[in-house]
């Protein structure tokens, strides 16, 4: 791993966090869900790139799928 790898891997973290939250509490499931995702989906890659690519689609999926 990757200096790069372990900063955007606790950036894409702390913002799921922050999706989780608010999707607990407002009964959200997309948001809640991609939060959960945005908190474990660093864990499987690498590369920094596949990273920030994965990270910020995940972050936009609630701006578009709204229930």
């Amino acid at each position: 791993m990757s200096v790069a790898t372990l900063v955007w891997g606790m950036l894409f973290g702390a913002i799921g966090v922050g999706y989780f939250i608010y999707g607990k509490r407002q009964s959200a499931l997309v948001p809640l869900v991609c939060g959960l995702l945005l908190m474990i989906f660093p864990y499987f890659f690498s590369s920094a790139w596949a990273l920030v690519l994965v990270g910020v689609v995940l972050m936009a999926i609630p701006y578009f799928i709204r229930f």
